[in-house]
Parts: structure tokens; sequence; C-alpha cells
């Protein structure tokens, strides 16, 4: 299993406009062969922060999904960034 976790930094005043734009990636992510969840929201106590969170079946689920990465539109609201992907060897339920 991979896991995708972290956030972007984009102004305050252009975050909804950002994850309006980021709907019909969610949308395909999760109909995409291997994904088990993908979400990507607004924080709830920084204005500027969007959180990313992405699980996959394999390391080729993700990448097949990923491609070239965001647009050069997308890109260019991106202030900063701390996003990691993680192998994960083992998942122990807590509900």
């Amino acid at each position: 299993m991979v896991i995708v976790a972290g956030y972007l930094l984009v102004a305050p005043e252009g975050r909804d406009a950002y994850l309006v734009g980021c709907v019909d990636v969610v949308e395909q992510a999760r109909s995409s062969p291997g994904c088990l969840d993908f979400a990507i929201s607004a924080d709830l106590t920084d204005p500027a922060r969007i959180n990313i969170f992405e699980r996959w079946e394999t390391q080729e689920a993700a990448e097949s999904f990923r491609g070239a990465g965001t647009g050069e539109e997308q890109n260019a609201a991106i202030l900063g960034a701390t996003v990691a992907e993680y192998a994960i060897a083992e998942v122990r339920p807590l509900i």
C-alpha cells in the first residue's frame, strides 16, 4: 500500500477556487484502478493550507494516475508544499 500525504499552501483568497478546480481530479482518482482513498480538502485552521491524502493499492497505481502531476495553472497557485509518499508494509485497523 502507498500513502501520499501532506499539504499545499496557496493564497487564502484563492483557496476556494483552487479546491473547486480539484473536484474533477478527485473524481478521476477515486474511479482509477488501485485507488483506495483520495482527498483534497481545506484545512480547518489555516486559510492558506490545503490538505492532501491519497491511499493506493500499489506504487504502480499511484504513479499511473499521477502522470505528469498538476497542471500549469495549479502550479502557479501553489506558494509552498510539503507532500510525501509512504510505502506501507502493515495496516492495523483502529475501528
